[in-house]
């Protein structure tokens, strides 16, 4: 994946309860978008709602703040990864974020 720097266009979500990572954190993921993108809105979406039961971290960077990010991941958007695992791209699975929240944890 692309190594670029990060502008933000969400605050935080931060889950309160469940998995840590192996630094006994908990897990922080990278979600990929741009506004006025209704997917990008519907992952931030089903991530909200899923931090309720999961215990998470996620940033929310915009592509098209950094000439670099929007050229790595134009068309991938929206791209959640964590670390450089890519977790979900277009659609989020929520039982796929589950299984892997509970590998790492």
């Amino acid at each position: 994946m692309c190594a670029a720097g990060k502008a933000t266009f969400s605050s935080l979500f931060v889950g309160n309860r469940g998995v840590a990572d192996s630094f006994g954190q908990r897990p922080r993921l990278v979600l990929y978008g741009r506004k006025y993108c209704h997917l990008c809105d519907d992952m931030i979406a089903t991530l909200d709602a899923l931090r309720r039961e999961l215990a998470f971290e996620i940033d929310v960077v915009d592509v098209d703040a950094d000439p670099s990010l929007e050229s790595c991941y134009n068309e991938l958007v929206p791209l959640l990864m964590y670390r450089e695992r890519e977790l979900a791209r277009w659609r989020l699975d929520p039982e796929s974020l589950r299984a892997h929240l509970a590998e790492i944890g």
